[in-house]
């Protein structure tokens, strides 16, 4: 097929028949992936329900506190993340983070 010696006409028709194509094939690849994923979770007894939104929401544990304030127990620190400023001003005035550890 030349494309070049097609009307413009014809090209946009053309266009229309490769959209709606592509859409329906995508449709069928949805549909096949989504039998194959209900298939494998029943295989392995879970709940789709259960997989869907155990993906959305993760479970997510607390992270211990790894560092505390020696004046103020409420000052707590997991290490992760920015550095609090009592932390920044602890190690700035020349201190060790390692006398915050717990």
């Amino acid at each position: 097929m030349d494309l070049s010696t097609m009307t413009m006409l014809e090209l946009r028709k053309l266009e229309d028949n490769v959209k709606q194509e592509l859409n329906s094939r995508e449709r069928e690849d949805l549909n096949k992936a989504r039998e194959q994923i209900m298939a494998i979770a029943q295989q392995a007894g879970i709940p789709l329900k259960q997989l869907i939104l155990d993906g959305l929401h993760p479970r997510t544990g607390k992270v211990a506190v790894r560092y505390r304030h020696p004046d103020n127990s409420a000052e707590q620190w997991t290490g992760r993340g920015r550095q609090p400023l009592w932390v920044r001003q602890w190690v700035e005035s020349g201190k060790s983070i390692d006398l915050l550890r717990v």
